[in-house]
């Protein structure tokens, strides 16, 4: 199983954190890792993912857990379990503001060979955490 995750504190209400998370038009103004994100980002919808690491490739996935000002579960994945992806946004009020997380974790009977061509995801991780960080406590 290839994971990935960061967390980061924010010194904003987890409204803001939650807004900014949700807002699929915004997320090229503040995010540097993503291009575009088409779709709206609510329970059970689909929505597709332009990333910059990858940009002659679209990321499907479904929002499968959606609990606001909490968190958010965006899963993708291949028929019958042999590929998995599941990223999971978590947000936990925490001294004035909140504790932001976020981990991707890959599995399924593929996933050592599919893994192979998957890149070092933690300086994107990392970057999205800051930018999220630098946009809710300027709001």
């Amino acid at each position: 199983m290839k994971r990935f995750h960061t967390t980061t504190h924010i010194e904003a209400s987890p409204d803001t954190v939650w807004a900014l998370l949700t807002d699929a038009a915004a997320y090229p103004e503040w995010n540097p890792t993503v291009t575009a994100v088409d779709g709206d980002i609510a329970h059970n919808e689909r929505i597709t993912v332009h990333a910059r690491i990858s940009p002659d490739r679209a990321f499907p996935v479904v929002v499968s857990t959606f609990e606001p000002g909490r968190r958010m579960v965006w899963s993708s994945g291949m028929p019958l379990g042999a590929f998995k992806g599941v990223r999971t946004f978590t947000i936990t009020p925490a001294d004035g503001g909140v504790e932001f997380g976020m981990e991707e974790v890959f599995s399924g009977f593929m996933e050592f060979l599919i893994s192979r061509t998957i890149p070092d995801l933690t300086p994107e991780f990392e970057a999205f955490a800051a930018a999220l960080k630098a946009t809710a406590e300027a709001a």
